[in-house]
């Protein structure tokens, strides 16, 4: 009697549960996104059927799916399964979890699994206590984590673990998601209510069913409209078809090839908040830095590089602050296409047939019989001069003198035009 009556209130609570955790996946096939973890013939989708899932740490930007992923793993596997919070969990609590799964062990042979979520906030400490359990087999740990665990999870306990690392989700699994919590709510939406959805999820399930869910609310009985999507995001839509996609882009590279910052974070600012791919935002930046900047600031490249590993790491909102400090940069900074017009005029030169030889004082003369051959003879060693240069040709001698790269007059590219001058 106690367990129909515990059975019935777990399913009224399930009911009146957030969407987000009534739409818990039960098995790994109910998964949405992270194929390349659990798609046919994938690394942990493999591990799961085998019921073989060694210690693993979850990694990944919020509402991606770590615990769904940990619970799926849960109700496809015949262990035991103990779940902790980091967050509110003590090494007393870690210490029980350990007692029952020896238990279970013993008595009935029994594995368990334990999932801790938000491993990062447990201490060095917390952290030990696990290791001789997770060291013998006496638990499989699956932590989950929103932070680097190459600086959060203690070596020893991270060298035992299989590291997962979880990708926020693409457009087409919060288009599943939301066609899943629409149906778990029996409602429908307008295409533009759905579309708005996507374009705000940002990768993260969780968000979007959250909003979902209170759009469907102001909306009941009625289809969800795009007003009612709007107010549960807090945000306007923004016209943001495919042609401003290109357009705002293209006016984003102008903007600060022209050397206007101003306009380059308003344009940066409307791809953010249109919901625009962060990562194409940064590679676009990127190749802007040695296209427009080139050696008139070499260090735009690495403060583009910079922000461009600041979004994969930090992820958004955060990372409008790097993205907005590196267009600041390259807007801000000398301008010169010189590095790019020498690598075009190169290649295409190579193309219209200008191969010559190679000079044989430049050949390799590093194996048995390169001398006979004059490989390397009468090569000048720049580092034996003491201008660390020397006159020496470099080019085929098909090509003569033959310039690809002429250094402007703007920034440090100034000092690399008076150089090259004087040595020639």
């Amino acid at each position: 009697m106690t367990d129909l009556f515990s059975a019935a209130a777990e399913e009224r609570l399930r009911g009146q549960a957030p969407l987000a955790a009534r739409l818990r996946p039960r098995t790994i096939d109910d998964v949405v996104g992270q194929d390349h973890l659990v798609g046919p013939g994938r690394p942990l989708r493999r591990l799961v059927e085998q019921d073989r899932l060694t210690s693993a740490i979850f990694w990944g930007p919020p509402g991606t799916g770590k615990t769904t992923l940990a619970l799926a793993v849960a109700g496809s596997t015949r262990r035991a399964f103990e779940q902790l919070s980091a967050v509110n969990a003590g090494v007393k609590d870690v210490r029980e979890v350990i007692e029952r799964a020896r238990q279970r062990l013993g008595e009935h042979g029994r594995g368990t699994i334990l999932f801790l979520d938000e491993i990062h906030r447990f201490s060095k400490a917390q952290q030990d206590a696990l290791l001789p359990a997770v060291e013998d087999g006496t638990l499989t740990l699956i932590g989950a984590t929103t932070e680097n665990p190459f600086f959060e999870v203690n070596p020893p306990l991270r060298s035992r673990s299989t590291l997962f690392r979880l990708e926020p989700l693409s457009r087409p699994a919060i288009e599943t998601l939301i066609e899943r919590g629409l149906a778990a709510e029996g409602m429908t939406a307008r295409p533009e209510a759905v579309a708005h959805l996507v374009e705000r999820a940002g990768g993260d399930g969780r968000q979007v069913l959250t909003a979902l869910e209170v759009a469907c609310a102001l909306a009941r009985p009625q289809p969800v409209e795009l007003d009612h999507v709007e107010a549960a995001l807090g945000t306007s839509a923004l016209r943001y078809g495919r042609d401003d996609h290109y357009d705002v882009i293209s006016a984003f590279i102008k903007s600060m090839r022209g050397s206007d910052p101003d306009a380059a974070v308003y344009y940066l600012a409307r791809m953010l908040e249109a919901g625009e791919d962060a990562r194409f935002i940064a590679r676009r930046m990127v190749i802007f830095a040695s296209e427009d900047v080139g050696q008139a600031d070499p260090q735009a490249l690495l403060v583009a590089v910079a922000a461009a590993q600041a979004v994969e790491h930090v992820g958004l909102p955060e990372a409008q602050l790097n993205l907005a400090q590196a267009a600041i940069h390259l807007a801000a900074a000398p301008k010169s296409n010189r590095s790019a017009v020498a690598i075009w005029d190169a290649r295409e030169a190579v193309r219209n047939g200008a191969v010559g030889e190679v000079p044989a004082h430049l050949r390799d003369a590093h194996y048995q019989g390169a001398a006979p051959l004059g490989h390397g003879t009468g090569y000048q060693y720049p580092h034996d001069d003491r201008r660390g240069w020397v006159d020496q040709r470099y080019l085929p001698e098909e090509l003569g003198d033959r310039r690809f790269y002429e250094p402007g007059t703007h920034g440090a590219e100034a000092e690399v035009a008076r150089r090259q001058a004087g040595r020639r």
